[in-house]
């Protein structure tokens, strides 16, 4: 390797090996001399300043990868002259280490920092040794500072357990900080239960932007803070990648295009991690390192399912060694980006052959476990677009390939398009039609011959070909919903009957698909004049959105409900909806989304009610624009309705609501007729100040004329979230209130109302206008 380059990225701080000191008839004088701070150092006192605080404690520990800035981060540490008292360094041997060589080199060391300790000369290595080092560091009135670099000798290895002895018999005179590319087996757990253990590693290690702009700035370079920024991203903050992008950018006219180049194949870092880490693994951990590369995250099942029983046997000595594998929790780990890169590199060369059967593994038990977006990414790095599309439709995840859910799938035609989709499975052709789903003319044909190799699955296609309809049904809603009503509401109603015969469990996790049945179910009903049968509709699917994380359709669902309270005339009702419907995080409006004409028309219903006409005229101004973008004759019915309220709220004029209503045209659904009536002779209604409300005494079913008790702000929240179907512990997160207390409330709410359930309540509070 480059002299230079290992002179910058691995400069040790420590003594050179000493061998087993001379008998001595009295304690040198201490050496102060400490090694110069080179001028590469990048200085990082925020990590200085926590080993000064670690040892304060028995054990500090510093585990990272090679290259991680270690030794770098000791020297400046010694220099700070933080340390409770004399400091004792030893370079160790790694996994070789003797205790032969081991102690003596201890011993060495305490006796040049200047630590007072009897010869020991006569006494044997062993435990004995340590024992009597023990009790005479435990009679020191001042701790005693003992800095391990490159310690990892095996668990239950008798060095291992010596250091383990001595810290435990040494009354806290004893202050040992290990540096090590792997956790030292010092009982590590045992520390942090007592809170005496420190702990830097990988992530705290990691170079932060003005860290990588000191260091870009030694080589002489002034780049721009987003280079800087992509740059430390690049290499997850790792020092030693930083330097090496450092010393190739040197000379480079645009450091910002080299930036983007910059990966695990350039040369000085393949150079620096094979030699450095690859080439010293076993050959059945070289396997188990090169197979797994390839995968974002990875347990030891899954370890043991791409590279074989054999290698996954090493898994766990692997995540103990490795401190390139930072774990993420529950088992599961993931490689540093820049490590992961060189690995691929290498497998490519090394096992060329079983690349693609390794990605085939995964994709296989990664859809086995649910983690269907990674495993369609595994199939496609195999070339097996094929199998990627079988995975979509057997795990139906139509959805995140439509869009439906935040998680989404990767590009899955890839370099194919649908016209060249030649098959005879429908899978494909499903994928295919649901890419183009958003172009109507062409995914019309695509369907169709779908729905051919559907019905030609041999034996009726059991499981598979229900599946293959549900998605087919799914694809035809989402393509549909915003274009041809009818058609989608067919589609919802085959989708509904499909999911009724299938496994209840796989159904569960892809909420997605109820989510935009109920909501084109919903929408079709209330344009059908069947306003009480949308609610529970639109309401459930509202909270199915929710559960998927799905912006357009709660959006989609809240301007639907908002319309329906409309209708109905329950204008405050309809207008928190619409607030609702604006709320942030939302997606933003697309052409393809009807809802927008929609949310305008009811915005300007509501402003009427409430005597603004100018508000709504302006609302109805915008409305005009989003129809012309997306016609829907119900909502032009709507808005034409609503445009002639204004004008005669404007002009003052007499207008009876039966004939208004009687001459809106053919969109209007019987069943519809009774309710306008009522919504538009509330709209044109004098506003009433209305500071007391009238309830039933008898839960909501007799006569108004008991008084009801103003309800507080808070019990106004906990009420209109009642009416969102939402239960007491969703409302207690929602409101940031504790279960109980929001208990108290619907109390409170019911006997107000003289109710004695939810629905009641929810009712009741519509008939007052309080929602």
């Amino acid at each position: 390797m480059d002299e230079r380059l290992g002179e910058l990225l691995d400069e040790s701080v420590f003594a050179p090996e000493a061998t087993v000191p001379e008998p001595r008839t009295a304690v040198p004088e201490p050496r102060t001399a400490l090694p110069d701070l080179p001028g590469w150092l990048v200085p990082r006192p925020r990590l200085a300043e926590r080993l000064s605080r670690g040892v304060l404690g028995p054990l500090t520990v510093v585990v990272g990868p090679v290259g991680a800035g270690k030794s770098a981060l000791a020297t400046e540490w010694l220099h700070t002259g933080r340390a409770p008292g004399p400091v004792a360094c030893v370079r160790c041997e790694g996994r070789e280490e003797r205790p032969d060589v081991f102690w003596p080199r201890i011993l060495a060391a305490l006796y040049d920092a200047g630590v007072e300790l009897p010869e020991f000369d006569d006494v044997p290595v062993n435990e004995l040794l340590v024992a009597r080092l023990a009790a005479q560091l435990a009679l020191r009135g001042t701790p005693v500072v003992l800095v391990l670099d490159d310690f990892q000798p095996e668990p239950g290895s008798p060095v291992a357990e010596g250091v383990v002895s001595l810290l435990r018999h040494t009354s806290s005179m004893l202050r040992v900080v290990v540096f090590s590319r792997r956790d030292p087996p010092l009982h590590l757990h045992r520390y942090r239960l007592s809170r005496e253990l420190t702990e830097l590693r990988t992530a705290d290690l990691a170079f932060t932007d003005a860290e990588t702009a000191s260091l870009l700035s030694q080589h002489g370079l002034d780049v721009a803070r987003h280079v800087v920024r992509a740059l430390r991203r690049r290499t997850a903050g790792w020092a030693a990648g930083i330097r090496l992008a450092a010393m190739s950018m040197q000379g480079q006219l645009h450091p910002d295009q080299f930036i983007a180049r910059f990966a695990g194949d350039d040369e000085a870092i393949v150079t620096y991690l094979v030699e450095e880490v690859l080439d010293a693994q076993s050959p059945e951990m070289r396997h188990l390192l090169l197979t797994t590369s390839v995968l974002e995250h990875v347990n030891a099942e899954l370890a043991n399912e791409v590279a074989g029983a054999a290698a996954g046997r090493y898994f766990a000595t692997l995540v103990r060694q490795n401190s390139f594998l930072q774990p993420l929790g529950q088992g599961w780990f993931r490689c540093h980006r820049m490590f992961a890169d060189v690995l691929q590199l290498r497998l490519q060369h090394e096992l060329p052959g079983s690349v693609a059967g390794v990605h085939r593994r995964a994709a296989a038990w990664l859809a086995e476990h649910g983690c269907l977006a990674a495993a369609v990414g595994h199939a496609l790095a195999a070339d097996d677009w094929y199998y990627a599309s079988r995975l979509v439709v057997e795990q139906l995840g139509i959805g995140q390939l439509l869009g439906l859910t935040a998680t989404r799938l990767p590009d899955i035609l890839g370099p194919w398009a649908p016209a060249e989709v030649r098959t005879d499975e429908p899978e494909p052709v499903l994928v295919a039609a649901a890419v183009q789903h958003a172009d109507a003319e062409a995914v019309a044909g695509t369907l169709e011959e779908a729905a051919r190799l559907i019905d030609r699955l041999p034996d009726g296609g059991g499981d598979r070909a229900l599946r293959c309809r549900l998605t087919h049904a799914v694809i035809r809603m989402a393509a549909e919903h915003s274009r041809d009503l009818g058609a989608a509401r067919a589609a919802a109603a085959e989708a509904k009957a499909l999911c009724a015969r299938l496994p209840v469990h796989p159904l569960a996790e892809r909420p997605e698909i109820k989510a935009l049945t109920l909501f084109v179910l919903g929408r079709a009903e209330l344009r059908a004049g069947d306003l009480k049968g949308a609610e529970p509709l639109l309401t459930s699917g509202l909270k199915a959105a929710g559960a998927t994380e799905n912006g357009a359709l709660r959006r989609g669902c809240l301007v639907e409900l908002a319309l329906l309270e409309a209708l109905r005339g329950r204008f405050r009702a309809a207008g928190e909806f619409a607030t609702l419907a604006t709320r942030p995080p939302l997606p933003t409006w697309t052409a393809r989304d009807s809802s927008n004409a929609t949310l305008l028309v009811v915005r300007a219903w509501v402003g009427l009610a409430r005597g603004e006409p100018a508000v709504a005229r302006c609302e109805l101004g915008h409305v005009r624009a989003a129809l012309h973008a997306l016609p829907d004759p119900f909502t032009t019915g709507v808005a034409t309705l609503v445009g002639r309220l204004v004008n005669i709220a404007e002009q003052g004029l007499p207008a009876a609501p039966e004939s208004l209503v009687g001459t809106v045209g053919p969109w209007l659904p019987p069943t519809l007729r009774q309710p306008l009536v009522r919504a538009c002779a509330a709209t044109l209604d004098t506003p009433r100040a209305r500071t007391h409300h009238t309830a039933p005494a008898d839960g909501g079913h007799g006569t108004a004329d008991a008084p009801v008790e103003r309800l507080t702000a808070r019990e106004e929240d906990v009420l209109g979230r009642l009416s969102q179907m939402m239960t007491t512990e969703e409302i207690a997160e929602d409101l940031y209130l504790s279960v109980n207390t929001v208990k108290t409330h619907l109390k409170s709410v019911y006997r107000k109302l003289s109710v004695s359930r939810r629905s009641a309540a929810v009712r009741r509070a519509r008939e007052l206008q309080l929602l």
